[in-house]
């Protein structure tokens, strides 16, 4: 009894997992991915309109049209066609694919350059960024695709995986933001992008050439080994270099994840007082130094005393050698009879900072101050040649109370003396020039003449 246990289940997953009633031939099989191969008439101007339809989507961040676009795109087509054409030995078959999928690929970068150097939104959103770092997972997505891809093609119950797999695998997009890098000139999209395509395309075409193989699909009779075994070193070769990037890449977003989540296990853990809350925190690294930047709201809590409790506690979060830095908001709130020497620090900034503002305030004046007297003598050689009648003049920012209200109003006043008097019309050009000459909307003129007035 023991012993017919293994053969039981041998047999109950291979009842379930076996492929070979469901297969077509070989024939027809390739038939069907011979037929998708070809880039022309139909299949490039639908390829260009599902480029302009994925362009749309990601200009407007619509993840529903592109969608619609990569069920509508044909490209893959000769990616598959490229997986088959090794797996049997085609090589002419490879050939033909690669300089479709070539084509394709210009044709889709340039139609979708042109749209965005046309669109006016410029703006980069969620899902035109995420097509620029492909990871490890993005291999794998590839993988696995293609090889459901090539399952279905060489079975009778298609179903929907094609369309599954077009959407899974996302050929058009990163082609799109290939374009929008290009047209932006911001190359760090275009090269990521462009990764990204061609980490999909290679693992579908690897992925088809194992799924080949697994099938027991036949190769050429005339074909010579020593060229397959070449093609296929090639083709392993370019698979392992395809990834590397992409393992590296993986293990940053990782380590970035990794810092994200010790950081917020730091705030929440270490940031809590009475009066003051977190709003909002923020990782960024300047000149090589990595900073928390954490922006509080409630009581102002004194920096030097955050940073000293704070700073020491990092260490236990693995966060060794990051800088802390606060952004506050809020009023402070007045000592209580408990009052500790933070709330003693806490009163001398403010004391400070309302001495700064004084100060501030007081330089303001003096540089008008200063402004004013010696706007007379900078404009003195001027009047001069333009009216001699006037001998001395003084220029003053005067303010005056309103005796009901008591509202007081800044006016500027320039007292003037004058060899000879000045007619209506003079006296009218004198005070437009004034108001020219000193940039001031409105200044009063007062002779001075009478009031004794004489320049030493």
């Amino acid at each position: 009894m023991k012993a017919d246990l293994p053969i039981k289940v041998a047999n109950f997953f291979k009842n379930y997992f076996t492929l070979a009633p469901d297969l077509v031939p070989q024939a027809e099989a390739e038939k069907s991915i011979r037929d998708g191969v070809s880039f022309r008439g139909t299949n490039i101007i639908i390829l260009i309109l599902a480029i302009l339809i994925a362009s749309l989507g990601l200009n407007t961040n619509s993840t529903a049209v592109i969608i619609g676009a990569m069920l509508i795109s044909p490209l893959m087509g000769p990616i598959i066609g490229i997986g088959l054409g090794v797996g049997v030995h085609d090589f002419d078959l490879i050939k033909r694919c690669l300089r479709n999928l070539g084509m394709a690929t210009v044709f889709s970068v340039i139609a979708s350059t042109v749209y965005f150097l046309i669109s006016p939104v410029n703006e980069g959103h969620s899902e035109l960024l995420a097509r620029t770092s492909p990871t490890i997972y993005d291999v794998l997505i590839g993988f696995v695709g293609g090889g459901a891809g090539i399952i279905a093609l060489g079975s009778r119950n298609k179903g929907n995986v094609i369309p599954g797999v077009a959407i899974a695998t996302a050929l058009m997009p990163p082609l799109c933001t290939a374009g929008y890098g290009l047209a932006t000139w911001q190359l760090n999209y275009f090269f990521g992008a462009f990764y990204l395509f061609l980490i999909n395309s290679i693992y579908i075409a690897f992925a088809t050439f194992i799924g080949v193989k697994l099938l027991g699909y036949k190769g050429s009779p005339t074909s010579s080994n020593t060229r397959a075994h070449k093609v296929r070193k090639i083709v392993y070769s370019l698979a392992i270099l395809t990834m590397l990037p992409s393992i590296y890449l993986t293990y940053r977003m990782l380590q970035t994840n990794k810092y994200n989540m010790q950081v917020n296990s730091f705030v929440s853990d270490e940031c809590h007082w009475p009066d003051t809350q977190v709003v909002n925190t923020q990782t960024q690294t300047v000149d090589g130094q990595k900073v928390i930047r954490i922006t509080l709201i409630g009581k102002t809590l004194p920096t030097d005393s955050l940073e000293l409790a704070l700073a020491p506690r990092l260490r236990f979060y693995g966060l060794e050698g990051t800088k802390l830095a606060f952004v506050q908001g809020g009023a402070d709130t007045a000592p209580s009879e408990d009052s500790s020497v933070k709330d003693v620090y806490m009163l001398a900034q403010a004391t400070i900072s309302r001495q700064q503002a004084s100060i501030d305030s007081l330089r303001l004046i003096v540089a008008e101050t200063r402004a004013a007297q010696a706007a007379g003598t900078t404009i003195a050689p001027e009047i001069k040649v333009l009216w001699p009648q006037v001998k001395d003049i003084a220029i003053n920012h005067s303010v005056f109370a309103d005796i009901n209200s008591g509202m007081p109003d800044t006016i500027h006043v320039a007292l003037v003396s004058f060899s000879s008097s000045l007619d209506k019309a003079q006296s009218e050009k004198f005070k437009e020039f004034l108001e020219a000459r000193l940039k001031i909307n409105d200044i009063q003129i007062v002779n001075a003449n009478n009031l004794n007035f004489s320049s030493k």
